[in-house]
């Protein structure tokens, strides 16, 4: 079993290496500059365009705005708590600045993920829309390249029981042991029971829960955040310093911050980044391909949210209220500095916002991510694999909730970039599409839709 160990851990410190962090940041910087900064002038735009996705405007499963939050349930989680946390103690406050810049031309990333979702997106036996990487290399690529889908499909049904079941049940049921001293076995059970019930009525009811829990969580978290930055107002503009500054120059060590030089903040503020938003993974555009949604330019601009949600506007207030409160010199790292950074500020309380917002992001986490995966074994063996599927799933929070997982986590993280390759090379190949459908949205009917801009 060591030798396996080792072997998963080599290979995993080769697929989130620097090659791979390149390759996601430079097909990004390609796609952001194809579009002319389009993801980013577009803003505006693409909130109006979710807001009126509230509805159905299209043929599909689910309205654009159920199909961001399922994609948002799915990357609002630990990333956002525990790997901002990460990323700071790892490569210094310029870490943040490099998430940022991430999540950038991530935008891009997902922008065009989405448009190829619905554009080559099929109706499955029973008359659902289903689509993804696996879709769209198939059909945007062509039968020689049903190897890459099949690739992508094993990839992400394996690394979605690791990652996005039995990793976030342990991580329920270890928040709420520490915080509350509930038994794991009791924690385990209720996510059985939660997740098939949720399970049950299909992607319409995962959206539904997603669409309610998702924008709450969000927003208190957010809010949590903000009642700390009020409180420690006057540190806002030194943690915004240290954040620019050391971007491009070391960070020198400090109390229990070892120091980091300006490759290791570049380094994991690239890898976290994409750990929390999961542009160029290829896991977003399979919800969004069940979207009702006027078409694929409409849907890549609502999706690219997603991005910017996550990372500029959630992983930025974990960032700076752990910078505001000094904790980030405390030596701790991971959830643990984050809960510190809450106490500090908001003391005897604040550890319980983070543990809370921790279990429920844990949880719909595996909301989002049961879709992910049901669809890619759905590619690989038809509709029958569905209802198996889903009781597997339901049952495998019991078991994840209850052991250590160690290599169960190591093995879903390496799977996890594993399926970026796939998809980044589909995204490359398909940039033209892109590009032109892109052109063609903004030159004719996306004019009349964009006019209030």
């Amino acid at each position: 079993m060591n030798v396996v160990t080792e072997a998963v851990n080599w290979l995993n410190g080769l697929v989130w290496g620097v090659p791979m962090l390149v390759l996601i940041l430079g097909i990004g910087l390609y796609l952001t500059l194809g579009l002319k900064l389009l993801t980013i002038f577009r803003i505006p735009f693409g909130f109006a365009l979710l807001w009126r996705g509230r509805t159905a405007l299209g043929r599909g499963e689910i309205s654009p705005f159920g199909a961001l939050m399922t994609s948002l349930s799915a990357t609002i989680g630990t990333g956002n708590i525990a790997g901002v946390a990460t990323a700071i103690f790892l490569g210094g406050p310029g870490a943040v600045f490099w998430m940022w810049m991430t999540a950038l031309v991530g935008m891009a990333t997902k922008y065009a993920e989405a448009v190829c979702a619905v554009r080559y997106r099929e109706q499955d036996e029973r008359g659902k829309f289903v689509g993804g990487p696996m879709y769209y290399i198939t059909n945007g690529l062509g039968k020689n390249w049903t190897w890459l889908a099949v690739c992508f499909a094993s990839f992400a049904s394996i690394a979605g029981f690791g990652i996005g079941n039995m990793v976030q049940a342990n991580s329920v049921a270890d928040t709420l042991n520490t915080s509350f001293a509930v038994p794991e076995w009791l924690t385990g059970g209720v996510l059985v029971l939660l997740v098939g019930a949720v399970l049950l009525g299909g992607i319409q009811r995962i959206a539904s829960v997603a669409s309610a829990l998702v924008p709450f969580m969000a927003l208190a978290y957010v809010a949590a955040g903000t009642v700390v930055m009020i409180l420690n107002v006057e540190a806002i503009p030194t943690a915004l310093l240290l954040i620019f500054t050391h971007a491009f120059s070391p960070a020198a060590a400090t109390g229990g911050f070892a120091g980091a030089a300006v490759w290791a903040a570049m380094k994991f503020g690239v890898a976290r980044g994409v750990f929390s938003n999961e542009a160029g993974l290829g896991s977003a555009p399979i919800v969004h391909a069940a979207a009702q949604t006027k078409g694929p330019v409409s849907q890549g601009l609502v999706a690219m949210l997603g991005t910017f949600i996550d990372t500029i506007i959630v992983c930025s207030f974990t960032a700076l209220v752990i910078l505001t409160t000094g904790a980030w010199t405390s030596g701790e790292t991971g959830a643990a500095l984050t809960s510190k950074a809450f106490d500090i500020a908001l003391p005897g309380i604040g550890a319980y916002v983070v543990a809370v917002a921790l279990a429920i992001f844990a949880f719909t986490t595996m909301l989002g991510w049961s879709y992910y995966c049901e669809r890619s074994l759905q590619y690989l063996f038809g509709v029958k694999i569905i209802t198996p599927f889903r009781v597997t799933w339901s049952l495998a929070a019991l078991v994840g909730a209850q052991l250590k997982l160690g290599f169960v986590w190591l093995l879903a993280d390496t799977l996890n970039a594993l399926m970026a390759i796939p998809n980044l090379i589909a995204l490359t190949l398909l940039s033209p599409v892109v590009f032109r459908l892109s052109r063609e949205f903004f030159k004719t009917r996306g004019k009349s839709e964009a006019s209030p801009f």
